[in-house]
């Protein structure tokens, strides 16, 4: 089971919940479940508007969350995936930091979530 603790200036404190692995549920599905209110529109990986600042709380990045080449080419389109991280994240599978709510598949590792309450805003 894995913390994910979402936090953003239009949320009145930081809201923690339980995940479980396995279960294949998305950041923005986990976010939706517990009413926690992520911008979003096309909920296809296509728009960029859940966009959100993935820090892992173990201190490192855990390989297998894969961006899915739909996430990549948003996340290059608005500037958000540096070519060292791209490079990283294709060769090592280590995730970028910058990532799609709609497109991320929660694993068993625990995670802050920021995102600024504005359409492609984290």
């Amino acid at each position: 089971m894995a913390n994910v603790y979402f936090s953003s200036p239009i949320m009145s404190k930081n809201m923690k919940v339980e995940a479980v692995a396995g279960k294949r549920n998305t950041l923005l599905g986990l976010a939706k479940e517990h009413n926690v209110k992520i911008p979003r529109e096309c909920e296809d990986g296509q728009c960029g508007s859940c966009l959100v600042k993935v820090t892992h709380l173990d201190g490192f990045r855990v390989k297998g969350m894969m961006l899915t080449d739909k996430e990549k080419n948003v996340l290059k389109s608005i500037g958000k995936l540096p070519k060292s991280e791209q490079e990283r994240a294709e060769v090592k599978d280590l995730p970028p930091t910058y990532r799609l709510a709609c497109q991320t598949i929660v694993t068993d590792e625990d995670l802050l979530v920021e995102f600024t309450g504005e359409p492609g805003g984290a």
